[in-house]
This record gives structure tokens, sequence and C-alpha cells, in this order.
């Protein structure tokens, strides 16, 4: 799931206007109802239920069984998902893909306000798992090529649509990877649209920015080892894999990656920088010259979310220790998570990782991971100016800034296979974060709707 790397205080923004209901939008309330309240938890429910139940409506709409492949593999049965293709006029311009998963994180009834499986339209957001990540953006998705199919207009560019299983459980079975890894062709594309960016509202629902992701940080597990004798406790000895571990750790922490942008970063400093005061104003413009910066670099380090998008971030998350509570420990370990900044690898990150502990009697080793590396898509004009010209139209007077996720969504394993991928602007999602992942997860009803009237315009602009 995405996380936006947007600051306190930005660019005032003049309000957007409320999108009037059309005939489609009682068809696509049905659809993003029923998509809601089909649960895709993985190992719990079923993503290829809810695959299925598109592919009804899409059928329904005139897509022919050629232009639907429902997707499983035998060893995960309720993990499908499905492939729609809308041809385009041309055969000779490559399509666009657009990509959304649909299996949701995990939520427990005796938990939530409500059953979270059940949508409720309340106070002006929608609420219920799934609603904001990613069910509105694939629901959107699936009703623009409905209504595409159902009332045009013809495009010449092919439009696909992807909807995948596995992104939100490490080590399951992930649509996205097997679709690249077992039927590129399928999915083959100039370049995809996913979540990733989106925008923020103010506290009032206005619009507040638009965000088009342009890349993404590399989501790494390192396991750091302790390991020792041991012996008995009433004997301690200063040799101790607890307190080597430790040590270690304490190292992590104290490292800095050093900074490094790419250009997604670049543009995202230089454009913020006028709306902040002085010193980060200035910073923001120094480090996007000069990534070498060290001052520059150290101011804006202070801010979480700055500091992710400046460097490669390492911190421990798990650690386990010991197996009796009258013994020395034999063996310590933790993980150590990374997100690793575009242009770095696992290599170049593990070999930080060992120089900054120092010690060789400690062990660190890269887990099975989900992808290679981060491959940062160009900032293309063919992407960005689409998405700001329909801004204009549908958001006028918001910025469109380019955001690099410092999260991590499906898009690696697609860009792996040589199609670039952008996290599409439109739909805005709360500054608190929503509930995405916890309880009583929602999003403005306004949201949804004026997202799906952009990225409705947003697909046309770049199929036309």
């Amino acid at each position: 799931m995405r996380t936006l790397p947007l600051l306190a205080a930005l660019l005032a923004a003049t309000a957007a206007p409320a999108f009037a209901a059309d005939a489609t939008e009682p068809a696509f309330r049905a659809l993003y109802k029923e998509l809601v309240e089909t649960n895709t938890v993985v190992n719990e429910g079923s993503c290829t239920k809810a695959a299925g139940q598109i592919a009804a409506r899409m059928k329904a709409a005139g897509f022919t069984d050629d232009q639907l492949v429902q997707f499983a593999v035998p060893e995960h049965p309720q993990d499908g998902g499905l492939v729609a293709i809308l041809p385009g006029t041309d055969k000779r311009s490559k399509p666009i893909l657009l990509l959304a998963h649909i299996d949701v994180v995990a939520a427990k009834r005796e938990d939530w306000q409500q059953d979270p499986f059940t949508l409720v339209e309340k106070d002006g957001y929608f609420i219920a798992r799934g609603v904001a990540d990613d069910k509105a953006m694939a629901a959107v998705f699936a009703d623009s090529l409905i209504r595409l199919k159902q009332s045009g207009p013809k495009l010449r560019r092919t439009v696909k649509l992807a909807l995948t299983c596995g992104e939100e459980t490490s080590g399951a079975f992930n649509g996205a990877e097997w679709l690249a890894n077992n039927r590129r062709e399928l999915i083959d594309a100039e370049f995809a649209l996913n979540e990733g960016g989106g925008g923020r509202p103010k506290p009032d629902g206005t619009p507040e920015l638009l965000a088009l992701q342009v890349g993404e940080k590399h989501y790494q597990d390192f396991e750091v080892t302790a390991t020792n004798p041991g012996g008995h406790s009433s004997r301690p000895v200063p040799d101790n894999a607890i307190y080597d571990l430790a040590t270690a750790l304490k190292a992590v922490q104290a490292y800095k990656f050093p900074a490094r942008l790419n250009d997604t970063t670049r543009a995202f400093f230089t454009a913020v920088a006028p709306t902040q005061p002085a010193p980060v104003g200035a910073a923001m413009l120094a480090i996007a010259k000069n990534e070498k910066d060290e001052a520059a670099a150290a101011l804006l380090s202070g801010d979480p979310m700055m500091n992710a998008m400046l460097r490669t971030t390492c911190v421990a998350t798990q650690v386990s220790a010991g197996h009796a509570q009258n013994a020395l420990p034999q063996r310590a370990t933790a993980n150590v998570n990374c997100r690793i900044i575009p242009g770095e690898t696992v290599e170049t990150t593990l070999a930080a990782l060992q120089t900054a502990i120092n010690d060789p009697a400690i062990k660190v080793a890269p887990k099975i991971s989900r992808n290679k590396i981060a491959i940062q898509p160009p900032m293309s004009a063919a992407v960005v100016e689409p998405a700001r010209a329909v801004a204009k139209k549908h958001f006028p007077g918001v910025p469109v800034l380019p955001t690099m996720v410092v999260g991590a969504t499906d898009g690696p394993f697609l860009s792996a296979a040589g199609i670039p991928v952008y996290g599409v602007p439109g739909i805005l999602y709360e500054a608190d974060g929503g509930g995405v992942h916890g309880l009583n997860e929602r999003i403005r009803v306004s949201s949804v709707l004026n997202g799906r009237a952009y990225l409705h315009d947003l697909i046309i602009a770049y199929a036309k």
C-alpha cells in the first residue's frame, strides 16, 4: 500500500467543484459495494471470487470471452485475478495497463465498530476494509472500462486491466509477479497506472494536492544473527549473544546512508521549496541542486518522511533471543527492514550494514526478496503532462507533485519486466491514513467519486 511523502503544510489550493451524479454512478456504486463486501483476505477469503464477479459485470457490458482472462494456479486456487482487454483502433500503438490489487489486510469484527466487510456510508465517508486500499481504484478502473465498452469513445490505444491478489501479504502468491513472469505478453504495455499516487484533502475535504508517483523504494529484510556457546546463567561471562546483537543493532541505528536523489525527488523538493519557511525551503533547493550538501541533508533528515525520501533507511523491527530463562543465550536474531533507494542494490545495502556493524562474528544475510531492485521510471512528459492537464479540468488550482513512494506496491514486478509503472493522482487519501491496514478504514465519498471522474478522463487522455 502507498505511503505518500507529503509535508505538513503545502500550497493552498482552490476547492475543486463537487461532481454531480450521473446515470452511470449507481452501476459503479453496485460494483464497488460488491467488491468491498467480498472478503479477499489471503488464506481467509477469495480474490478468485471477486475477480469472477467483476468479470461477470464486464461480460454483461459486452466484453467477449477472449477479452477476459481469469487466472489462478492450482496451489493457490483462491488467490486468482483477472486481466481484461479493451482493444484500441491502432494495433501499432502499445497498450496502457491499469493495475490494482483486490486483496486486503485482515480485519477482526470484534475490533471494528461495524462488520468490516459491509460497506457503510456515513458522515460523508465510505467505511469498510479495502474501501481505500485498494478497492476504490480497482472499482474505478473496472468501471471505466465498462463505460468505455458501452458508450465509447473509441480509443486509439488498447487499454488493459489487471486485477491481482497477494500485494498485502509477504510470501503469498502474488498475481502481479505471476503475470510478469508467466504471462508477460498478456500485460504488455508502454506503461502501467497503479496505486501509490493519489493526493490529499484538507480537513474540510477540499483538495490540498495531487500526487503522481514516479518510482518507489525497494523493500528488503535482513536477518542479523549473533551466536554463542551459551552456558548456565549463574556463571555469566562478558561474551553474550544478546549483548552482541544489541551492540550490532545500535550500530545500525546510528548509521545513516548517504543522501541520493533522483529525477522524482529532485523535482519534488524543487516544487515544494517555495512553499516552505526558512530554513527548510532553502535546504530543499540546496539538496535538489547538490545531493552531497550535508548541511541541507542534516536539516531535512529531522523529518522522518523527508529522511525516507532522501536515502536508504534500515530499522530493526523484530528480535528473538535465548532458549531458556536460566541459560545464557546461544542465539539472538533480529529482523532489519530496509527500504532501498532506486540506484542502490541489496548487495550494496548488505555491505553497508556489515561495515556499520563492524563485527565479523555477527552474521547479516538478506531474506527472500519480493523483487531484485527498484527501477526508477522516467519522468516522461507523455505521462506527466496529461495528468496535469486533466487535473486543471477536475481540480483547478491544485498542484500535481511528483512523489516517490517510500513504502511498497506491486509496481516493481512490472518494472522488472520492462513495463514502467506510475502511481496515478485523482483519489484523495486521508492525511491521517484513514484507518488503512487498521481499524474502521474510511475514505471520503467525494474522494472516490471525484477520483472516478478524473481517472476516467485520464485514461481517455492517455489512450485517445
